[in-house]
């Protein structure tokens, strides 16, 4: 069975950094993109960050400049670093990935279970 697990999250002041991590495991052969999302309290699910399998990035406009995604494919893991945090990057972090998983070989869209990230004085 392939799963993420999210880790990282927390509280922390604003100004703050925090670094989420989001480890694939399972019976992978490949990995496509790779995202994160967040969902603050009363709001919709946003794509916060993703990245390709070749490293070309994307980001929400209110995060650029202050958050950077990266990934390990020998790890299959993800990374969002998140500096400058501000009180309204309040929410809960999905990761999400694209993936060809083995036996049987299928597409499969996997997500998180979430870690939250509270940014408050």
């Amino acid at each position: 069975q392939v799963q993420l697990v999210e880790s990282g999250g927390g509280l922390v002041q604003p100004g703050g950094s925090l670094r989420l991590s989001c480890a694939a495991s399972g019976s992978i052969f490949s990995i496509n993109a790779m995202d994160w999302y967040r969902q603050a309290p009363g709001k919709q699910r946003e794509l916060v960050a993703s990245i390709t399998s070749g490293g070309s990035t994307n980001y929400a406009d209110s995060v650029k400049g202050r958050f950077t995604i990266s990934r390990d494919n020998d790890k299959n893991t993800v990374y969002l670093q998140m500096n400058s945090l501000k009180p309204e990057d309040t929410a809960v972090y999905y990761c999400n990935a694209g993936l060809v998983a083995t036996a049987p070989y299928r597409y499969l869209e996997v997500w998180g279970q979430g870690t939250l990230v509270t940014v408050s004085s």
